[in-house]
C-alpha cells in the first residue's frame, strides 16, 4: 500500500513537506503554524493564531479523509505557555466551535522559535481515519 502525500489547496503550498500523510487508516499531519494559504502569519495574537493553526490542521485532516474526532493526539508548540494558559478559555471555545469535544491524547510544549518569525503556536497531529472509527 503506497504513502499517500495531501496538499490541499486551501493551504499555502509546501515548500520540501507535506501538509498530510496517509498510510491506511494513520495520518500524520504536518505542523501547521497560523499560515495562511497566501503565505502570511494571522495576526492579532495567541488567540488568533491558534484559530488559523488547528484550521489548517482540520483542512488537512478533511483532505487526508478524516474528521476532528477521528484526531488520536495533538502536540501544541508555543512560544509563550503562560500567554496560552491565559488565553486558555477562549482557545477552548475554539476548539470545541471547530473540533467539538472530544479531546485527543494533548501535549503543550514551550519553545524558543518556529520556523516563520511572526508564529506564537505550531500545532502538528496524528489521526487514524477510516471504517472502523465511525
Amino acid at each position: 500500500m503506497p504513502v499517500q502525500r495531501v496538499n490541499p489547496a486551501e493551504l499555502a503550498k509546501p515548500s520540501g513537506f507535506a501538509h498530510a500523510t496517509r498510510y491506511g487508516e494513520v495520518v500524520h499531519l504536518a505542523g501547521q503554524t497560523a499560515l495562511t494559504a497566501e503565505g502570511k502569519i494571522v495576526e492579532g495574537g495567541i488567540v488568533a493564531q491558534f484559530r488559523q493553526s488547528f484550521t489548517n490542521v482540520l483542512t488537512a485532516l478533511d483532505a487526508a479523509g478524516g474528521r476532528p474526532e477521528d484526531l488520536l493526539s495533538v502536540t501544541i508548540y508555543l512560544l509563550d505557555i503562560p500567554d496560552y494558559q491565559a488565553n486558555g478559555k477562549e482557545i477552548g471555545r475554539i476548539w470545541r466551535e471547530l473540533a467539538g469535544v472530544e479531546y485527543p491524547a494533548m501535549a503543550g510544549i514551550g519553545v524558543t522559535s518556529l520556523w516563520q518569525p511572526e508564529a506564537l503556536i505550531e500545532i502538528q497531529a496524528v489521526a487514524a481515519v477510516g471504517a472502523g472509527n465511525a
